[in-house]
């Protein structure tokens, strides 16, 4: 008998960590399940659940088509070893094929579809795993994988829209960035010489003080930026950075409310397609609290979580937050009246990544003229910090 060390939540969203004795993983893995403990790591003597898994990460795009085709497969009757066997010959991904090639060995030793896949935690999360335990309970497996399979699907191409958004407005920003630091490391220079004996106005001090600071002490300045950034990553990594950073990103005009919708949508979708699969209402929050990407609002919903162990409404600590609006937090708490939240938070979690999309519309087009604007006050102001004195000199020549 071997002793597993694991890390796990439990009913409450806690998490929890301790010791078990099994003979295998898999009784491990089961000795978990009879203590309501859900697994997040396990492993001898500490270790993760499988050290090649880190290795062994594969894109949520591919793990969404794999839950797809599986799905389409488990649907049509084929068995589900043969179906993996298929998975293996027909996937593409050399790191999803090794996977599924040891997913299909551990099923055909006896174990479940459910703990193969956690043997693999960094290509199938909690997340995953919770909603195909429930299906291989149940016998609707394959309405559990096309969930999966869609639900993974919209959040690509949430995050597909939102990247390439922004790759205009970067663009502009870099572009423009390396054209003023080349104005004032090559072409600045060639000016200074013409205007050395010239009385300087305040714009061209400036534009020959930061050319001399790039060419000469280039090094110190990029030793400041350096160690500013580390100071600013020490203080985001924090805990207490962390919420001041969210607080602060959520306060932006237009940007702020998109990441806020953003939230909320992943926390109404998970939530909504984890209680449809038959996942149990609080350990349903305890994974979606960990899945929204914000902790703000992954503090709310463990309130709320309390609020439901307790027999009262999920929407009170969700309303005293702040963050949801009311028209959603009304729909939520018609929907525990009527027993409908899982319909009624996949309905809103539709509805909302529409306006998310209209906010993230809204806040790059925003963002690119701002960027412009500024990138050409830059070179205006380069530009006239040049000029200003070749303006006053041909004054004085005039005059004289």
């Amino acid at each position: 008998m071997a002793e597993f060390r694991y890390t796990a939540k439990n009913p409450a969203g806690q998490t929890v960590s301790g010791v078990i004795n099994a003979d295998t993983e898999a009784g491990a893995l089961r000795v978990l399940d009879e203590r309501r403990l859900f697994p997040i790591s396990l492993g001898l003597g500490g270790n993760a659940a499988n050290p090649q898994a880190e290795r062994r990460r594969v894109r949520p795009r591919d793990i969404g088509i794999l839950y797809g085709q599986l799905g389409d497969l488990i649907g049509s009757g084929v068995p589900l070893l043969r179906a993996l066997d298929s998975l293996v010959r027909s996937t593409v991904n050399p790191r999803l094929t090794a996977i599924l090639k040891e997913v299909r060995a551990s099923v055909a030793d006896g174990k479940s579809l459910t703990d193969a896949f956690r043997e693999f935690p960094e290509s199938f999360p909690p997340l995953h795993t919770a909603m195909i335990q429930a299906g291989e309970r149940a016998s609707f497996l394959e309405e559990v994988l096309q969930s999966l399979s869609g639900f993974l699907e919209r959040l690509d191409e949430l995050r597909n829209k939102v990247i390439g958004s922004m790759v205009y407005p970067a663009l502009l920003a870099v572009v423009g960035s390396l054209v003023l630091i080349a104005a004032l490391l090559f072409f600045v220079p060639k000016f200074e010489p013409l205007l050395g004996d010239v009385p300087k106005p305040l714009p061209t001090e400036v534009v020959f003080g930061l050319s001399t600071v790039l060419r000469k002490y280039w090094y110190l300045l990029g030793l400041a930026l350096g160690g500013a950034g580390l100071l600013v990553w020490g203080a985001v990594s924090s805990e207490h950075g962390r919420r001041v950073w969210e607080t602060w990103r959520l306060k932006v005009p237009v940007a702020g409310q998109a990441l806020r919708l953003l939230a909320i949508t992943r926390f109404c979708r998970i939530l909504g397609t984890l209680l449809a699969n038959g996942v149990p209402i609080l350990q349903s929050l305890a994974i979606s609290k960990d899945a929204t990407g914000s902790h703000l609002l992954a503090d709310q919903i463990a309130l709320a979580a309390e609020n439901v162990r307790e027999g009262k409404a999920l929407t009170e600590p969700l309303r005293a937050g702040g963050l949801f609006p009311e028209q959603i937090l009304a729909m939520i708490t018609v929907a525990e009246e009527s027993n409908r939240l899982d319909k009624v938070l996949l309905h809103i979690a539709d509805t909302v990544e529409r306006r998310t999309n209209r906010q993230v519309d809204q806040a790059v087009r925003l963002l690119e003229p701002v960027i412009l604007c500024g990138v050409a006050a830059a070179i205006g102001f380069l530009a006239l910090g040049l000029l200003l004195p070749i303006f006053t000199m041909a004054s004085a020549l005039g005059k004289a």
